[in-house]
């Protein structure tokens, strides 16, 4: 019999039935590898290494541990999954490619794995993602294609489940993890959030330690969860930043000033996915929010501002070595992306920072210090059809479409979540809220109001 795919309920929900004794630690971890190893589910595709020993022992030590009366954190005995951009003590760190097939062991975790494991969770596996993490899209010639829940079961319609932490998100759709670890350099956590029905937060770049793990851009990274609920990704993400783990109280609407963006973010919106928008919007004015339409007119020049982008650049800077031996192995569609910083001067990339900051200062006056959040959609399209990227023409703008919106929010240094607010059964459609910078406690609250009112309309 086939396993159901159907994600674990949220975290809060987990601790206290393992509080009550309704499940053991065991369980959880057996259940999600039973997922994981399911011939008709997303496994093979999903995790680059499964390490179903240690998942196993480090269970029972909880499990133990709980019996005598010992419990880490709320996450404590958790089955949790980690993007394969991250070094894990005693694992190499491959980052989805085949030029980092033989690098050696990590000798070391990375904070944010260390950070999770001393908060209990128990790591069952990499997970799958974009080569190097530099795509939106989420395939991968090497290792494969995890796939969106949405349509999956209709052959020759397979949607993508987006990238680049393409794993990080079928890995919780499917349960074989209660919460993933992602990256988000350009919308990597909240592109396949959005794709995949789930939640995922960016938090503000500097909040989450980036020591230990493959860079895409020094500049712009941020590490953060993708879950079932806002209160998932706000549980991870205050142990990640290393603080108390505890949950911020849902912000009621009643007030609370949405910015809605009106340019830039809205070419090439589908039907669809502006109708879930709106919708959504209404109910959250309905609610007490303050919903208003909102001009950024620095984004028109982001294109002209990004014609090299910090992540050519940086990833140039870091693959350089690389290259020199093992070009013929990368992707070329990632490669081709990588080569794109290496004619940037010194001049180029000062200049790029200059205009960061002055689009920075720009938002702070005209976009924070007018609204608690700004609203745009996450993804502008429904996941596309994996058979329609075949093409590389075809590929490449899509992957621009689909990175375009969150992108925005990386270069403003913003926080940011992307919430479903789909009707059940229907197309995922992720709405995004995004915050000022270090505003990320305050955006996970407003968030978590916003859901309450989504969750009862879908």
């Amino acid at each position: 019999m086939a396993t159901e795919f159907t994600p674990f309920p949220p975290l809060a929900q987990l601790a206290a039935d393992l509080a009550a004794g309704r499940t053991t630690s065991r369980a959880l971890v057996e259940t999600a590898l039973e997922r994981i190893e399911d011939p008709a589910g997303q496994g093979s595709a999903t995790f680059m290494h499964v390490d179903a020993g240690n998942a196993r022992a480090a269970a029972d030590a909880h499990d133990r541990l709980r019996a005598a009366g010992t419990v880490l954190s709320p996450l404590a005995g958790i089955p949790v999954s980690v993007k394969d951009l991250f070094d894990v003590e005693g694992q190499p760190t491959r980052a989805g490619s085949v030029v980092l097939a033989d690098a050696p062991p990590a000798a070391a975790d990375a904070v944010a794995v260390a950070r999770l494991k001393r908060a209990g969770a128990v790591l069952v596996g990499r997970t799958n993602m974009s080569e190097f993490a530099f795509s939106g899209l989420g395939l991968n010639p090497h290792y494969g294609n995890p796939l969106s829940p949405y349509r999956r079961d209709v052959p020759g319609d397979e949607r993508i489940s987006g990238g680049s932490s393409s794993g990080a998100a079928t890995s919780v759709a499917d349960g074989m993890a209660a919460v993933a670890l992602g990256t988000d350099t350009g919308g990597s956590i909240r592109i396949p959030a959005a794709l995949c029905g789930l939640t995922g937060f960016k938090p503000t770049a500097a909040r989450i330690p980036k020591q230990g793990g493959v860079p895409l851009s020094s500049t712009l990274d941020s590490f953060g969860p993708i879950g079932v609920s806002v209160a998932c990704c706000a549980l991870v993400d205050r142990m990640l930043a290393g603080l108390e783990p505890r949950i911020p109280a849902a912000r009621p609407l009643e007030g609370v000033r949405l910015g809605v963006l009106t340019n830039f973010v809205t070419d090439g919106v589908e039907p669809a996915v502006a109708a879930a928008i709106d919708t959504a919007l209404k109910h959250l004015e309905a609610a007490g929010a303050i919903v208003s339409e909102v001009r950024f007119a620095p984004l028109e020049r982001l294109a002209d501002i990004n014609r090299f982008g910090f992540s050519p650049i940086e990833a140039y800077a870091w693959h350089r070595p690389l290259l020199d031996k093992h070009r013929e192995q990368y992707d070329p569609r990632v490669l081709v992306r990588i080569l794109k910083g290496q004619p940037a001067s010194a001049v180029d990339y000062l200049d790029l920072l200059a205009e960061r900051e002055a689009m920075l200062a720009e938002a702070a006056r005209t976009l924070w210090q007018r609204f608690d959040a700004v609203v745009a959609p996450t993804v502008p399209v429904l996941p596309p059809r994996v058979a329609d990227l075949a093409d590389d023409a075809a590929f490449g703008r899509t992957n621009a479409l689909i990175l375009r919106n969150p992108s925005v929010f990386n270069f403003l240094d913003s926080c940011a979540l992307s919430l479903p607010c789909h009707l059940r059964g229907e197309a995922p459609v992720g709405l995004m809220l995004a915050g000022a910078p270090n505003a990320d406690d305050g955006l996970l609250a407003l968030g978590r109001g916003a859901e309450a009112v989504l969750n009862a309309i879908r």
